[in-house]
């Protein structure tokens, strides 16, 4: 997969649970799951908004293009 999602790495930096980003974001934790794992097809921008908000980052922080070279 060309496009990485580095929820994981964020959440483990800022000592968040999962399930505490859920809540404050306010979408389940499955499909909050499904993003972190890379098997999300899509993303709104209003999620991801709310998640750079509640992680202090930007989405170039939790989203990273590998083209494999």
């Amino acid at each position: 997969m060309a496009v990485q999602v580095k929820l994981d790495d964020l959440l483990h930096d800022q000592r968040m649970t999962l399930t505490e980003l859920a809540e404050r974001v306010g979408i389940t934790i499955a499909n909050l799951s499904i993003l972190k794992t890379g098997k999300a097809k899509a993303i709104r921008f209003s999620t991801l908004e709310a998640i750079c908000r509640e992680l202090k980052c930007q989405p170039g922080d939790i989203l990273h293009y590998d083209d494999g070279s």
